[in-house]
């Protein structure tokens, strides 16, 4: 289950739709053993399984989660932003039944993409942190794009 605590909002659209600077969003999540590392199983090869500890995949689909929290306000009908960039580091082992705190913080813009400071903790301190790059796009517009790579 995940929640939003959205800070400062956002510009309104006639100052260039554009969230503020600064504007943060958190999301949590109690880690299950879904969520972990060694729920992946991408191979039958024993050598390639993980540990049962929060997966770096969930660290970093939360924080792209408050990242695109940031960006509703922003959305018109049809609309949806996307994840186009990371660099994140997964610094510390967060086991099941913990709970996953992360954060994205707006940084500004690097052309059309939105640029988000984010950082992930747990109860006994920070998992990671690093940035993200988020763009709005039309969701149609995704989904035929991507049929046309099958």
């Amino acid at each position: 289950m995940t929640e939003l605590a959205t800070e400062r909002g956002c510009a309104p659209k006639a100052f260039g739709a554009e969230p503020k600077i600064g504007a943060s969003a958190t999301v949590d999540l109690v880690v299950r053993e879904a969520d972990c590392a060694s729920a992946l199983q991408l191979s039958d090869d024993p050598r390639d399984n993980f540990p049962p500890v929060f997966a770096t995949t969930r660290m970093i689909a939360l924080m792209e989660l408050a990242g695109a929290r940031i960006l509703h306000p922003l959305l018109q009908s049809g609309e949806m932003s996307v994840g186009a960039h990371v660099d994140i580091s997964h610094t510390a082992a967060t086991p099941i039944g913990a709970k996953v705190t992360a954060r994205a913080t707006y940084r500004g813009r690097d052309g059309k993409l939105f640029v988000f400071d984010v950082i992930a903790h747990d109860p006994a301190g920070e998992i990671g942190r690093g940035t993200h790059k988020r763009a709005i796009v039309s969701r149609d517009r995704l989904i035929a794009g991507a049929a046309k790579r099958r």
